[in-house]
């Protein structure tokens, strides 16, 4: 446990951040707290790691990491004095396919949910840009007995269509497992079989919109470092398959995580790369990626370049054709979405409450985990407007189809209402949905 050798790495990266060792302690339990694995450090165990006595493994990942998004660059164990993680291998480096079949394994493997789970969102992943991925699996080693065929390309298709409607209705939580089983017992195999050149990429382009849909799922149920994990496997398959369409999707879909979580430059600079990544895109995906620019830029407070950018989108959406099929596209509700957390972010709450009754009523009915998640996100800001009763019957619309939901994201939402709630209950509406919550929720979410 205890070293005998004082810990001069990291004594010089707390100088170079210029902060205290009471910041540090600070800093490091609130990513505990993102993890879900809450410390309560404080200036006296910074002391300690400073003489040599080495915190445990999952505290020397949140160290490392508050320091990453305080210095905005990356910091590595051994430059901070701590010892490699044992058990963390992360499937990120070397070949993608193998890369990719040792994360589905992980995440397949409920023994290895825990150390899954304790990844961290990164501020300080390298992202790689199209010429970086584009061929860059060119090499496959093929030449086993399988060969495949655009039947079995489709095949990967549906199966990916068929997941996204289970993860739209119902949450991410049990279909992500099925998904990561899909992509190592049978997608992998796929990827390193022989074939045309043109089923060939076309495989591997399949194989990038379910890591990207995998990727998606992981952040629904908070676990943010095996979702980044996911999206950077996307993004390499979509560039050797020459897939412009699921590099930009995945990038945009890197800067919903990054907005989520708070990190607006992140995720402007995502945004960005994602809006400059797609030549000759039609307008529903202009939209698509001038809407996520704008809500970034509105996290930043740039009122001026988050208003162009919802202009845009706006405009472009004007000119898409029909909404066709709600599966997998950007429609109007989504643009009232964006809207709503534009004048949010601005500070314009009651604008915002608008926009998002706007977006729940142009909302397609298969969308059950978002019309949960943001009715709730609804309520909350009637509430802030003081529309207590407003608030209670939109969050009781939310509470009634939670049951059918199994999402981190709308439990989160669930355990807000009833912490905001809880002051109201002498109110009679505000306090038959508290007890409507505490019947319906688990002692842990009240």
């Amino acid at each position: 446990m205890g070293g005998k050798e004082p810990n001069d790495g990291l004594a010089r990266l707390i100088s170079e951040a210029r902060w205290t060792h009471a910041q540090l302690a600070r800093a490091t339990n609130a990513m505990g707290t993102e993890t879900g694995t809450p410390f309560r450090y404080d200036e006296s165990a910074v002391s300690h790691w400073l003489n040599g006595t080495n915190p445990r493994e999952a505290a020397r990942r949140c160290i490392l990491e508050a320091l990453r998004r305080k210095l905005n660059r990356y910091v590595t164990y051994a430059e901070a004095g701590f010892p490699p993680p044992k058990h963390d291998r992360p499937a990120t480096g070397g070949d993608t396919v193998e890369g990719l079949i040792e994360l589905g394994r992980q995440d397949m493997d409920p023994s290895r949910r825990g150390v899954l789970g304790v990844g961290l969102f990164s501020v300080a992943l390298t992202v790689p840009g199209w010429p970086d991925v584009l061929g860059r699996l060119e090499a496959f080693k093929t030449g086993r007995a399988t060969r495949i065929g655009m039947p079995e390309v489709d095949m990967v298709i549906d199966m990916t269509a068929k997941v996204s409607e289970l993860d739209d209705q119902f949450g991410g939580r049990h279909a992500r497992p099925m998904a990561a089983a899909f992509l190592v017992n049978t997608v992998a195999g796929y990827l390193h079989a022989d074939g045309p050149e043109k089923v060939r990429r076309a495989m591997m382009a399949a194989a990038s919109d379910l890591s990207y849909l995998t990727g998606y799922m992981a952040v629904d149920e908070g676990l943010h470092g095996l979702a980044q994990r996911y999206y950077v496997k996307a993004l390499e398959l979509a560039g050797a398959a020459d897939d412009h369409l699921t590099y930009c999707t995945t990038l945009r879909g890197m800067s919903v995580q990054a907005v989520d979580l708070g990190h607006g430059s992140k995720a402007m600079a995502l945004a960005d790369a994602a809006a400059a990544a797609s030549p000759a895109a039609g307008p529903r995906m202009r939209a698509f990626l001038a809407g996520q620019q704008a809500h970034s830029a509105a996290l930043l407070g740039d009122r001026t370049v988050a208003l162009r950018h919802i202009r845009e989108a706006e405009a472009e959406m004007d000119r898409a054709e029909s909404r066709g099929k709600p599966f997998g596209s950007y429609d109007p509700s989504s643009l009232n979405y964006h809207v709503s957390q534009i004048r949010y972010e601005l500070g314009d709450v009651a604008g915002s409450v608008e926009a998002m009754e706007q977006s729940d009523q142009l909302r397609f009915g298969v969308y059950r985990r978002a019309r949960v998640r943001h009715r709730a996100t609804l309520a909350e800001r009637q509430l802030r407007l003081g529309h207590l009763e407003a608030a209670c019957r939109t969050w009781r619309t939310a509470l009634d189809e939670w049951p059918m939901v199994q999402s981190g994201r709308a439990d989160d939402r669930m355990r807000t209402m009833v912490k905001l709630i809880k002051p109201h209950t002498g109110n009679a509406h505000a306090r038959s949905l508290y007890e409507q919550a505490r019947a319906t929720l688990p002692s842990s979410m009240h």
